[in-house]
């Protein structure tokens, strides 16, 4: 599935939000690749997938869950939402998207500006983006806090209020009853019963004028109005504000196009720092986005490696029972990154988190084939035969089910190829493990004979050898 959403103008009503999404409902009807779309209005989609990025209700808001008929199919449909924004749809900000796998993240880069004060917050905010617009990957800037909307204060002068016996509830009170109404009885009809609401007609409403003339009620009946003791003055204000441990915080968000997010946020990096470097005290710029959630992935694992590392150490000691042997072993699993950068490199396919948990795996089956091969040198040596000898006929003795082990691990990962939450673990495995295995068999009796010094046989001692 695509998601796709649209934001409109911070001040935009729910009728605006509603006719920019049943226009691109009804563009994207006719498209002989969608098979089905699902609309939301002021909301987004509820969490029916879990990595979905569920949005923050607001009445700028719309979002349509767009089922295409295939991967394929779902590409092209994707690029002709993305053309769609581009050409049409003006008071729109949109952006269509992939279902995520793992985490959600939102935009792949995101940077968080924080501070106590707002206007300071939203200075800093507006040089980090004009950082990251002069970058050439980067695309549709923009900020979670939104656009800043009019609005009304109410500036009360509080000992006029109190001569007159008047609390600044009061004032609040009569003014929320002409704007937004007041309930003053209910009417009952059938089983239902209806609030009869009382406030100013529409156009009343919006007109200083009329608002500044609203009645408040004295304890004796009668009634000033509230230009008396308050001055309406005409304002703006931010629409959105965003805390993160209670600090203020608004990030800075954007898309990116013919590159990975890590690499852009790795040539961003001098930019912002040098922003970073001239903060006050108080003030900061942290990294979101993919790639905090890839930090934070390869920190769970990171915090396993060293009781795993120990444990492999133990196994191997176990069957080996030689430190020598054991460090010959562990150098052949490095020989696995040959193949898997060849393969990523040759089918553009990022180095992600899933490509590193193949690449784990991928060390742990090299190390088996080493240590079979390595016991099966030690079980020739046992039986006579020189070290020369040995390592030459245990790896000719070890060539054929070696491969069929790689070759059946290899093929065991061809269905996941094709998918695109596994497809990188399985590519770096397949490429990993088959340059690894013919490394390994050349590399480790190598390797062995060098260490423990064999010495190739002359002679009759070579024939004897070869005949045993």
């Amino acid at each position: 599935e695509l998601v796709v959403d649209l934001w409109m103008p911070q001040a935009a009503t729910f009728e605006a939000s509603q006719r920019e999404v049943l226009a691109l409902e009804a563009r994207l009807k006719g498209d002989p690749d969608v098979a089905a779309v699902t609309s939301y209005i002021g909301t987004g989609s509820p969490r029916f997938y879990l990595p979905l990025d569920v949005q923050t209700p607001q009445l700028n808001l719309g979002q349509l869950m767009v089922m295409t008929r295939g991967g394929e199919a779902r590409e092209r449909v994707l690029g002709r939402i993305a053309h769609l924004f581009e050409t049409d749809f003006p008071s729109v900000r949109g952006r269509v998207n992939r279902l995520e796998n793992g985490p959600p993240v939102g935009y792949p880069i995101q940077y968080r500006v924080f501070g106590t004060d707002l206007a300071q917050v939203q200075a800093i905010a507006d040089r980090v983006a004009a950082a990251m617009r002069a970058e050439s990957h980067v695309r549709r800037v923009n900020q979670d806090w939104g656009e800043r909307l009019k609005q009304v204060r109410v500036d009360v002068d509080q000992d006029k209020a109190r001569a007159l016996g008047i609390s600044s509830q009061q004032v609040q009170s009569a003014l929320q009853a002409s704007l937004s109404g007041r309930t003053v009885t209910q009417y009952r009809e059938a089983d239902k019963t209806i609030d009869v609401v009382t406030r100013l007609v529409a156009s009343e409403r919006s007109d200083l004028n009329n608002l500044k003339d609203t009645k408040i009620y004295l304890r004796d009946g009668k009634f000033v109005p509230v230009s008396q003791v308050a001055t309406l003055v005409l304002d703006n204000e931010d629409s959105v504000l965003w805390r993160r441990n209670r600090v203020p915080t608004l990030t800075v968000r954007a898309d990116v196009v013919g590159a990975e997010a890590p690499d852009v946020t790795k040539a961003l990096t001098p930019a912002i720092d040098a922003i970073a470097a001239e903060l006050p005290l108080g003030y900061g710029i942290e990294i979101g986005g993919t790639q905090e959630s890839s930090q934070k992935a390869q920190a769970s694992i990171f915090a396993v490696m060293p009781l795993m590392g120990i444990a492999v150490l133990f196994l191997l000691m176990l069957q080996l029972q030689d430190m020598k042997k054991m460090a010959l072993v562990l150098c052949t699993a490095p020989l696995g990154l040959i193949g898997v950068t060849l393969v990523l490199l040759a089918f553009r396919i990022p180095f992600g988190f899933v490509a590193m948990l193949g690449v784990i795996a991928l060390a742990g089956m090299i190390i088996r084939n080493s240590v079979i091969l390595v016991v099966q040198i030690d079980h020739a040596l046992s039986e006579g035969l020189p070290l020369w000898n040995a390592i030459i006929e245990s790896a000719v003795h070890r060539l054929r089910p070696i491969l069929l082990t790689a070759l059946a691990a290899i093929l065991a990962m061809v269905p996941l190829v094709r998918s695109v939450f596994w497809g990188p673990m399985a590519w770096a495995i397949m490429g990993g493990l088959l340059a690894a295995t013919v490394l390994t068999l050349l590399f480790l009796p190598a390797l062995y004979a060098s260490w423990y010094g064999a010495v190739r046989p002359t002679g009759d001692k070579a024939t004897q050898g070869v005949a045993a």
